[in-house]
């Protein structure tokens, strides 16, 4: 099945409790975490994660866009993150980060920006629980879906599959309605969608279609396990 990760970044920061309850119905809460080194924004650290993960049930996908996630990551999990996502354009051993990150009980996963090609890390492949693909540039909400994306999804699938992983595949930027279908097709089965949720009348509504698109094409064999 497809899952539907709605991002906070587009969220009412004034108003996160009550953000994440509106969309109860997603599969996890993309939390972007943002430290002006690595990404040129600043987001929310340590304590508003903690803070988030006592106010839903949903649970936490966390999406490191910093400098040292070796150093970091292990905090967020503490801070109750289910899932933690970290650069591999800024991790320093990233077969070590992602075995710490499975021995403190989360899933492990690992992002890589539109310039960054997926096959230098195939070996790394079957250490992940999930592959993060990014479709804009990361660092802002909002962008534009980056078409030229599509075939590094499709080539990082053909890589899940031809060494037989139960790898999430993720796409996150500028998923809408307009561009799931294109994800789904390509291999992703896990969609973070920001303004396309909560810029919604009905953000639970929202993540229900965007979900019904991408399952509608997602080809036999694909799609997540719960």
């Amino acid at each position: 099945m497809a899952l539907i990760n709605p991002s906070i970044l587009s969220a009412d920061f004034a108003r996160l409790a009550e953000e994440a309850k509106a969309v109860e119905g997603a599969d996890w809460l993309h939390v972007d975490v943002m430290d002006n080194h690595f990404v040129p924004n600043l987001t929310l650290g340590v304590p508003v994660v903690e803070s988030l993960s006592k106010a839903t049930d949903t649970p936490l996908d966390l999406h490191l866009m910093i400098e040292d996630p070796d150093r970091w990551a292990p905090q967020y999990i503490e801070a109750g993150a289910g899932s933690v996502t970290f650069h591999a354009e800024a991790a320093a051993a990233p077969v070590r980060l992602a075995r710490e990150i499975r021995a403190k009980g989360a899933r492990a996963s690992m992002a890589l920006k539109p310039a960054t090609p997926i096959e230098p890390y195939e070996d790394l492949l079957p250490e992940l629980d999930m592959l993060l693909i990014m479709t804009v540039e990361p660092g802002f909400g909002g962008q534009a879906f980056l078409d030229i994306m599509l075939p590094k999804i499709r080539r990082t699938r053909e890589l899940i599959s031809k060494h037989g992983l139960q790898l999430w595949l993720q796409v996150d930027g500028g998923v809408s309605e307009a561009t799931i279908e294109r994800c789904a097709e390509a291999g992703a089965d896990v969609f973070v969608a920001g303004s396309a949720v909560y810029g919604a009348d009905d953000p639970a509504k929202a993540v229900r279609e965007l979900r019904a698109q991408a399952e509608a094409v997602t080809p036999a064999g694909w799609g997540c396990a719960h």
